[in-house]
């Protein structure tokens, strides 16, 4: 099954790097967040990716072009205008690059790589979340229910501390927060049906939006309830706690030896 990554945004509210490179291509221990994502997914076998760009695509495309320069030790030998690889790791992945517009929102990203894709189902997630969940029990959740989506809904809590409120206005007690406070969001690690492509439009549909707004009107849409780790990685304050998970040796969302 394909994997498609959404890559092509702004990431404006990170924009004290993403006016450097596309907002996937930020590191994490000196390796892009999207390896990281990519990584997730190939532990579990699913190492054909589709990601859609925009925002300096050629970014993303220089790199893979030059993973061995990455991620492994080269001797050029400039006389023979020739490059060795030495210590080669190279991942069994392939990866379409596909050019999916500057502005375009996300559910255009998405049709636009439907012939990449073709009349099967496939998994989608963004190019800024890391988590450990279990991709096999996704899959089987959504191929159990039938639907023609599944979204991995996570809970965020929330950042300061918590005041709990009697219904006259009493505070009954002040407390730190926990992992049952905060909203439950979508993050990301999806799995779609080929019908997806019927609710979008074309380049001005936001998949959040109208698409999965109407699969939940007509209960085509599924969530798959995640308890464990995840982070999006929206500021430098996110960068810096994932930065930090993956310097201590014990990031959650490292599943790969």
């Amino acid at each position: 099954m394909k994997v498609v990554i959404l890559a092509g945004g702004f990431g404006t509210r990170i924009s004290e790097e993403s006016h450097l490179k596309p907002k996937p291509m930020i590191e994490i221990g000196e390796q892009p967040i999207l390896w990281h994502i990519m990584k997730v997914y190939s532990s579990y076998g699913f190492d054909e990716f589709i990601i859609c760009l925009g925002y300096k695509q050629y970014m993303i495309k220089e790199y893979f072009a030059d993973y061995f320069l990455h991620t492994s030790d080269v001797t050029f030998d400039l006389a023979k205008n020739e490059m060795i690889v030495h210590n080669n790791f190279s991942e069994s992945w392939k990866v379409t690059l596909v050019d999916t517009g500057l502005n375009t929102m996300t559910g255009g990203r998405v049709k636009r790589v439907k012939e990449y894709i073709g009349n099967e189902p496939f998994m989608l997630t963004y190019g800024d979340g890391v988590s450990n969940v279990n991709i096999p029990e996704l899959l089987q959740f959504h191929q159990n229910h039938g639907k023609i989506g599944t979204i991995t809904t996570v809970n965020v809590g929330q950042r300061f501390g918590i005041m709990d409120i009697d219904g006259d206005g009493r505070i009954a007690a002040f407390r730190e927060k926990n992992g049952s406070d905060g909203s439950v969001v979508n993050g990301g690690f999806m799995v779609m049906n080929p019908e997806i492509f019927d609710y979008i439009e074309g380049d001005e549909t936001v998949f959040e939006k109208k698409p999965l707004e109407t699969l939940a009107e007509q209960g085509q849409l599924m969530a798959y309830r995640h308890e464990g780790f995840w982070s999006c990685m929206d500021t430098q304050r996110d960068k810096k706690f994932l930065e930090e998970l993956w310097n201590s040796g014990k990031a959650p969302w490292k599943l790969w030896e």
